[in-house]
C-alpha cells in the first residue's frame, strides 16, 4: 500500500501542495517505515512522509518514500541516506561470500578472537566465523612489529590463493597481514596482484581499513567490509540507476556510523562505516533538537518495532565509540556515535517462560508478519498489541499507512491465551504487565549509559523518537528519574531529519605505539597534517556546501603495563599548513584524561601513545527549527478531537484525545491525554504535564 504525505508546511503560510526547486531530502530506512523528510533550501519550506519499508529490496520503498515526498526528483539537489542494508547484512550473516589471504600461522585469528564467549558465563556455546576456515588462507610474508620486511611478499603464492578463492565463488576478498598497520608495503602488492585477476572491485586491505594495531579487530573489521561491500555497492548502484531513470541530477550522500556523512563512491568503498547508519543520524537530530530547544544534555530514545536504542547526549555532543560489535565475534573498530540497543520494540513479543515469568523481547514479529493486531499471521503478543488493547493507539487510524485498520480482538486473543491465562489474571492486566516489563527493560537501558556512567539522570532529559517511544515517554521518566521528556515535533521522522543536518566527516587512525619520552614529535605532526590533508580533500569530494570546517586531533595513551587506554583531546590548531605540538602538552592533557577517567594519576611508571586519530568535520548549514512549529491559527480547542477509554494504573478511563499537530505553542495539557499525529502517538499519564514550546516540541514532566 502507498504511503502518504504526512504535513507539508510552507514558512508563510505553514501550507504547500508542490515543493519548488532546490529540495534537500533526507531518507531514513526502518525495518518497518521508510521515512523521508524534505527541506526546501531556497522557500524555507518542509514536508515529511513515511511509507512501508520494502523487504528484500529496500531501494523500492526508498524510491516511494522520495518521490511520496517531491513529486519531481529533478527539484532535489541532495538525498541523504540512513540506510540498514548493512546492518542486516550483519545481523542476518547475508553478505557475500568472502575470502581472506592472510600471513602464515594467522588463519584462526578471526575464529580465536579475544578469547571470549557467546555466553560469558556459560559452559557451552559456538561461534561461526564470518568466513570459514576453508576459505582463510595462508601466504609467505612477514613484516616485524618495527616495520622491516622480515620475509618479502611471495606474490605468486597470492595470485594460487586469489585463484582457488574464485574457484570457490567467493565474490569479494579481504587480505589481512600481521603488523602492516605499521609498514602496509607486502599488503599493497598482494592487493595490487589480486586485482589483476580478481573480476570485480571488491578487495579490501586491512592497512587502508585500520592501519591500527590490534590484529583481531584489524582482521575483523577488514574482512567485514569486504563481506558487505557487494551487496551495499549493489543497493547504492541500483539506488543511483532509478533515480539517474528519474532525471535525478543531484548528489546522493550516505550517513556513516559517526554520525557524518559520505559520498556514494566512498560508502561503497568503506561499507562497514555505515553499519550503524540509521541509528546514529537518529542521535544527531536529537542533539541538535534539545540543544536548541534548551536542553543540551539528552537521553535520545529511539523505540522502533523491534529494538530500543539509547544513546547518551552531552552539551549537545554525541559519544563515539572506537568499536563495536555487532553481532557476537563481528568486531567493527571505526568511530561509531556510541548506542545501547536492546530487544524492546513495538513489535517484541512476550511470552510467559518455563519459570512462569512474563517476558518481553529479544524476539520481534518485525514488520512482516508484524504483532498480532495487524491481522497478517502472526498469533504472539506484542507491546504494539498491549497498547493497542489498552487504548492507547487509535486502532480505527494506525501511524504509516501500512494498515487501514487495527485488529483489536486479535490482539486480545493473542495476550488473553499466551500471557493473561498462563499467569491466571485478566486480559488487561496482562497487557498492562507486558508493558510494565517492557517500560522496565527500557529504564535500564537508559540507567545503563547515565548513571553507571557517572551522570545524574535528573539533570537529562529523555527524547522519545520512532513510531512507539512517546507512549512510554512517561513511564520512563518516573522509573528513571529524568527531568523532563522532549517529544520532537515528527517523532516518526526523526531520524530523516537527522539525515539533513548531518555534516560530512572524516576520521582516520594510525598507530604510534610509542613512549612519550622517545615520541618522535616530528613524525607525528606529519602524520596528523597528512590526514588532515587528507580529510580535506573527502570533503571537498563531497560535493557538499560547508559552512565551516573542524580539526580534531586525539590521542589515543595508556601507561606502561596497562591494556586499555584513555581518549586524550589535544586543543591543537593548524596554522597554514602546520602544527605545534609540545611533550609537556600532551603529558598535561593525558593527566587530565586519565584523571577525569580513573579518578586518580600513577606516579612513577612511564607513559605511552598507541594511536593519534584526526578527524575533519565539514559543517553544514542547519534548518531553523521554527520551521516545525505550528502555525499562528492553531488552536487549543480545535485540537481536541473527541475522548476514548484509556487503561492506566488499573482503571479505565475517559480521556481526551488531541491532534498534536493542531497545538498552538504556549499549549498546556493536564493527563491523561492521548495526543495522535499521523506518525506516532503520545500518552500523557495522569500526574503528567506536557506544553508545546516554541519550536513545537511537546514537553512533558511530572505535575508539581
Amino acid at each position: 500500500m502507498k504511503g502518504k504525505p504526512l504535513l507539508r508546511e510552507k514558512k508563510l503560510d505553514r501550507r504547500v501542495n508542490i515543493m519548488k526547486r532546490g529540495d534537500l531530502v533526507g531518507v531514513d530506512v526502518g525495518g518497518t517505515f521508510t521515512d523521508v523528510f524534505v527541506l526546501n533550501l531556497d522557500e524555507g519550506n518542509i514536508s515529511v512522509a513515511k511509507v512501508p519499508t520494502t523487504a528484500p529490496d529496500q531501494s523500492v520503498g526508498f524510491l516511494e518514500a522520495v518521490t511520496t515526498g517531491v513529486s519531481d526528483v529533478q527539484q532535489i539537489t541532495t538525498i541523504v541516506h540512513g540506510t540498514t542494508v548493512a546492518t542486516n547484512a550483519l545481523l542476518e550473516r547475508r553478505g557475500a561470500k568472502t575470502g581472506v589471504i592472510t600471513t602464515k600461522g594467522f588463519r584462526d585469528v578471526l575464529e580465536m578472537r579475544r578469547r571470549d564467549r557467546p555466553t560469558t558465563w556459560g559452559l557451552w556455546g559456538t561461534f561461526h566465523p564470518i568466513v570459514p576456515r576453508d576459505l582463510r588462507l595462508e601466504v609467505e610474508e612477514r613484516t616485524l612489529a618495527d616495520g622491516t620486511i622480515d620475509i618479502k611478499l611471495d606474490v605468486s603464492g597470492v595470485r594460487e590463493a586469489a585463484r582457488y578463492l574464485l574457484q570457490q565463488n567467493c565474490s569479494a576478498l579481504s587480505i589481512v597481514f600481521i603488523n602492516s598497520y605499521v609498514n602496509s608495503e607486502n599488503e599493497e602488492k598482494a592487493k595490487e596482484a589480486v586485482q589483476e585477476i580478481w573480476p570485480n572491485s571488491h578487495v579490501t586491505a586491512s592497512s587502508e581499513i585500520l592501519p591500527e594495531i590490534r590484529e583481531y579487530e584489524r582482521a575483523s573489521t577488514a574482512t567485514l567490509n569486504a563481506f558487505l561491500q557487494p551487496p551495499v555497492s549493489d543497493y547504492l548502484e541500483t539506488l543511483e540507476t532509478s533515480l539517474e531513470q528519474r532525471n535525478f541530477r543531484g548528489q546522493v550522500l550516505i550517513v556513516q556510523s559517526n554520525g557524518g556523512v559520505m559520498n556514494l563512491e566512498r560508502a561503497k568503498s568503506l561499507p562497514v562505516r555505515t553499519a550503524l547508519s540509521g541509528p546514529a543520524a537518529g542521535v544527531i537530530a536529537a542533539g541538535y533538537i534539545g540543544t536548541v530547544a534548551g536542553y543540551p544534555n539528552i537521553i535520545s530514545c529511539d523505540m522502533g518495532g523491534t529494538s530500543f536504542d539509547v544513546s547518551l547526549i552531552v552539551n549537545g555532543e554525541s559519544s563515539l565509540a572506537a568499536q563495536s560489535s555487532i553481532g557476537f565475534g563481528m568486531v567493527v573498530r571505526t568511530p561509531m556515535v556510541e548506542i545501547v540497543t536492546i530487544g524492546a520494540g513495538g513489535g517484541s513479543i512476550a511470552r510467559v517462560d518455563e519459570g512462569g515469568l512474563l517476558q518481553v523481547g529479544p524476539e520481534s514479529a518485525g514488520s512482516n508478519p508484524g504483532p498480532a493486531c495487524y491481522g497478517l499471521g502472526n498469533m504472539a503478543p506484542t507491546v504494539t498489541d498491549a497498547n493497542v488493547l489498552l487504548g492507547r493507539i487509535n486502532s480505527e487510524n494506525p501511524i504509516g499507512g501500512k494498515l487501514n485498520k487495527l485488529d483489536v480482538e486479535a490482539a486480545r486473543r493473542a495476550i488473553k491465551t499466551e500471557v493473561a491465562d498462563p499467569l491466571g489474571i485478566n486480559v488487561f492486566e496482562a497487557a498492562d504487565a507486558i508493558l510494565r516489563v517492557a517500560n522496565g527493560k527500557m529504564a535500564n537501558a537508559i540507567r545503563l549509559v547515565s548513571v553507571e556512567r557517572g551522570y545524574e539522570p535528573g539533570t537529562f532529559a529523555a527524547m522519545p523518537f520512532g513510531g512507539g517511544g512517546a507512549l512510554h515517554a512517561g513511564a520512563l521518566i518516573k522509573e528513571v528519574g529524568l527531568d523532563c521528556a522532549l517529544v520532537p515535533r515528527f517523532p516518526g521522522i526523526t531520524s530523516a531529519l537527522g539525515c539533513v543536518i548531518a555534516d560530512v566527516r572524516y576520521d582516520q587512525v594510525q598507530t604510534i605505539n610509542d613512549s612519550l619520552e622517545t615520541l618522535n614529535l616530528v613524525s607525528l605532526k606529519n602524520q596528523m597534517m597528512t590526514y588532515c590533508k587528507e580529510g580535506h580533500q573527502v570533503l571537498d569530494r563531497s560535493g557538499s556546501t560547508l559552512e565551516n570546517r573542524t580539526e580534531l586531533f586525539e590521542l589515543d595513551m595508556l601507561y606502561v603495563g596497562q591494556t586499555h587506554t584513555v581518549k586524550v583531546p589535544l586543543a591543537l590548531k593548524v596554522l597554514g599548513d602546520t602544527l605545534s605540538v609540545e611533550r609537556e602538552m600532551i603529558q598535561k592533557a593525558f593527566e587530565e584524561a586519565y584523571l577525569h577517567e580513573y579518578g586518580r594519576l600513577l606516579s612513577n611508571i612511564s607513559i605511552r601513545v598507541m594511536n593519534v586519530r584526526v578527524s575533519v568535520i565539514g559543517h553544514r548549514a542547519k534548518f531553523d527549527l521554527s520551521l516545525l512549529a505550528p502555525s499562528k491559527s492553531s488552536s487549543l480547542n480545535r485540537a481536541e478531537i473527541g475522548k476514548r477509554s484509556v487503561y492506566s494504573d488499573g482503571n479505565w478511563l475517559e480521556v481526551k484525545i488531541f491532534d498534536r499537530l493542531s497545538l498552538p505553542i504556549g499549549a498546556k495539557i493536564n493527563g491523561p491525554a492521548v495526543l495522535e499525529q499521523p506518525d506516532t502517538t503520545i500518552f500523557l499519564e495522569g500526574n503528567m504535564v506536557g506544553s508545546v514550546d516554541d519550536y513545537g516540541n511537546f514537553l512533558i514532566r511530572v505535575e508539581n
